[in-house]
């Protein structure tokens, strides 16, 4: 199974400059902010930003909380000295206690074992025929939990798991618009395609501002900057993490690694029949799956955004060369 989704590189990184250049002029404001968590996509959106408006006008916050990765504080570290700006770190920790976030069983013991928290997610998906997320994003819907057992495993576990992980996000956001206006800096989200198609985001939380420069791009492309732009290897080479539970992983959560969802999800754009993606090597139950995710996650769309100015879509301003997947 193999698709281009190749990009110009050089080009995207430009038209970005460019748009974050224009932004800062538009709102008169004093520069840039963004939420750092030392994943691929801030990482890189960072890299742009310094190199669109300069390293003394871009500010970057680290928060974290009692849950958050162990090493995500270090690459946040790591991206801070390798563009020499300062990094706010602060502990949102006290907020989340104050929520009662940690105070449900499940949430005292998600930060102590990787293995737990992944059979946790194997054992849900096994019962009940679905990743947890994908649960979520029919409840948000409005569709329904389904069967008796998928009902009590998510009221009891996963539901609290989801809160967790909305309310840190929302916190972050108001934190981050806090700082804006304070300081009067244009507030950048680093969310990417892949994750805005299926809804693997907060709503209403960090990754759903108004201004995400990279939501034309497939998180495969993302992945492209970081080496067209020379990222430290610790920053390229590592898992794509939610955020949520320790040891749990995009890929993991969303039930699809990300270079076979950049292909279906490509393809279904192209509205190729579901016959000619399984001849591409795609299973027809992936096929469904995903497009389920589609159609469960609108509800999460609907918030007002700003166009990306790079497409890396079928027709997009940046795709190289713009062909079918052989």
């Amino acid at each position: 199974m193999n698709a281009n989704l190749s990009i110009d590189a050089h080009l995207t990184v430009q038209l970005i400059e460019s748009y974050l250049k224009k932004l800062v002029e538009t709102e008169k404001s004093n520069g840039l902010l963004l939420g750092l968590s030392g994943g691929i996509d801030s990482s890189v959106l960072l890299t742009i930003a310094v190199r669109a408006v300069g390293k003394e006008n871009v500010h970057a916050s680290f928060l974290y909380d009692r849950d958050s990765e162990k090493g995500s504080e270090a690459k946040a570290r790591i991206m801070a000295q390798w563009l020499d700006i300062r990094l706010d770190i602060a502990d949102i920790s006290p907020a989340m206690k104050s929520k009662n976030i940690y105070s449900p069983l499940i949430m005292k013991l998600v930060p102590y074992s990787a293995l737990f928290n992944r059979m946790i997610q194997h054992s849900y998906r096994f019962i009940n025929g679905e990743v947890p997320f994908k649960t979520s994003l029919k409840i948000g819907s409005r569709v329904g939990e389904g069967s008796w057992i998928k009902c009590l495993m998510y009221k009891f576990i996963i539901c609290h798991i989801d809160r967790g992980f909305s309310e840190r996000h929302i916190h972050r956001r108001e934190l981050l618009n806090k700082k804006a206006i304070e300081e009067n800096l244009s507030l950048i989200g680093a969310a990417n395609r892949s994750e805005f198609e299926i809804g693997w985001f907060v709503k209403d939380g960090v990754d759903d501002l108004p201004v995400q420069p990279m939501t034309g791009l497939y998180k495969t492309q993302v992945w492209q900057l970081a080496s067209h732009l020379e990222l430290p290897d610790e920053i390229q080479k590592q898992l794509a993490s939610p955020d949520m539970m320790f040891g749990i992983t995009d890929e993991f959560g969303i039930g699809h690694n990300y270079r076979q969802l950049d292909i279906i999800l490509d393809m279904m754009e192209r509205e190729e029949t579901d016959e000619e993606m399984i001849n591409h090597g795609i299973s027809r139950a992936d096929i469904e799956d995903v497009r389920e995710l589609k159609k469960y996650s609108e509800w999460k769309r609907n918030s007002l955004h700003e166009t990306s100015p790079v497409q890396g879509g079928v027709d997009g301003n940046v795709r190289l060369p713009n062909r079918a997947p052989s």
